[in-house]
């Protein structure tokens, strides 16, 4: 069974910066998209609104939040990625301390 996960989180309010953040993810390190694979995820994508970034996860039954976080941990290319991606975003007023991307509550669904 796949399991869809919904994150968003916010880009400095820069449009220099922005078109570099989407440049970067034009060409994302083959060690970060090995990162994801490994962890579960089978699909994910970034939707941009503005300076709001929405990212959309499928997911196999094993993936979890905190596997994935214990794993980004201990990659040194992943907390390179993390690192240089930091230059570019800005944390939600409502995300939590040390929190990047948060999980938003599915409402609805046709």
């Amino acid at each position: 069974m796949i399991k869809k996960y919904c994150l968003v989180l916010d880009l400095k309010d820069d449009p220099r910066l922005i078109a570099e953040y989407e440049e970067w993810h034009r060409n994302v390190w083959p060690e970060v998209m090995a990162s994801i694979r490994d962890s579960g995820i089978k699909k994910m994508e970034i939707f941009r609104a503005g300076n709001r970034l929405c990212m959309v996860i499928e997911a196999g039954e094993e993936f979890s939040f905190e596997t994935k976080r214990r794993m980004d941990l201990e990659n040194e290319k992943v907390q390179q990625w993390e690192a240089l991606m930091d230059n570019f975003q800005q944390r939600l007023p409502f995300a939590g301390a040390g929190q990047k991307w948060v999980l938003m509550d599915k409402i609805f669904e046709l």
